[in-house]
């Protein structure tokens, strides 16, 4: 884990994420590459209405914007005692990120609490930054304060190619872990894999972990789920993101987005 990219944004989640950002790099060591991606408002992109007369004048604004939150990100981050550059970019937002995430580990984003209802409200783009790329996303709750990389993880392990992936991109992280458990939900129907797979593949890695095999009880597999995260506390978990399509977890549900609406500890998530 040397590169982090961190979505700098003038919203509610920008102190989590920061807090995160820099609890990350400290413990591991790494480099924040601040990425702020000013993005024309949908009205004036569209030209509905004729709204891109108006575009001059919106782009001016939101740059001076930008700027002064530049100036205050950085003031902070160079009291973070943490190492950092900047980008700058302009156009859509999900693009832009997912642009410059192409030599980084890791991208911060924030999990929003709910619905996008003022521009203060965090953007909603963990979704299509988890399947529009190949960096694994941490999402962090709106209201977090940093990340106890530390302290307690969680994954969950379902033997899918999803959760493979994310269990090969949290490595860097369990390794700094002082406890990990591995949890897995058996289903029915599912095609099978064996449960141990997981352990003994981070015990290559030299990192000792717990094998919950967690009762369903009919329950669906995210209640199950969501019941040993309340019994084992973790302080972070990382999951494989829509091991179904994304249109199919919409209509009947899934265990990511349940997660992405309930989750109450950082989430690193790869597709």
């Amino acid at each position: 884990m040397t590169s982090i990219l961190l979505h700098i944004h003038d919203d509610s989640g920008a102190e989590s994420r920061l807090q995160a950002a820099c609890d990350i790099a400290r413990a591991a060591h790494a480099h924040i590459n601040c990425v702020q991606v000013t993005s024309m408002p949908g009205l004036i992109a569209s030209d509905l209405y004729g709204g891109a007369s108006m575009a001059p004048a919106i782009a001016a604004e939101l740059q001076e914007i930008d700027a002064r939150l530049r100036t205050r990100m950085e003031d902070r981050l160079r009291r973070e005692g943490v190492s950092w550059d900047w980008r700058q970019a302009e156009g859509d937002l999900v693009h832009g990120l997912l642009s410059a995430s192409a030599l980084s580990d890791l991208m911060i984003v924030t999990l929003p609490a709910g619905p996008r209802r003022e521009m203060s409200d965090p953007p909603h783009i963990v979704d299509d930054l988890a399947l529009g790329g190949r960096t694994p996303v941490l999402a962090v709750p709106q209201a977090a304060r940093g990340m106890a990389v530390t302290g307690r993880a969680l994954v969950a392990w379902d033997g899918s190619q999803q959760a493979s992936a994310a269990l090969r991109m949290a490595v860097p992280f369990l390794k700094l872990a002082e406890e990990v458990n591995v949890v897995t939900v058996e289903e029915a129907g599912k095609y099978p894999f064996p449960s141990t797979d997981a352990p003994e593949y981070l015990a290559r890695h030299g990192i000792k972990s717990q094998l919950h095999v967690w009762p369903r009880e009919g329950r669906s597999v995210e209640t199950a789920l969501q019941a040993a995260i309340g019994v084992l506390s973790p302080d972070w978990m990382a999951m494989g993101a829509y091991g179904h399509s994304r249109l199919r977890e919409l209509v009947f549900g899934g265990v990511t987005r349940s997660m992405l609406r309930q989750a109450r500890v950082p989430l690193l998530l790869a597709h």
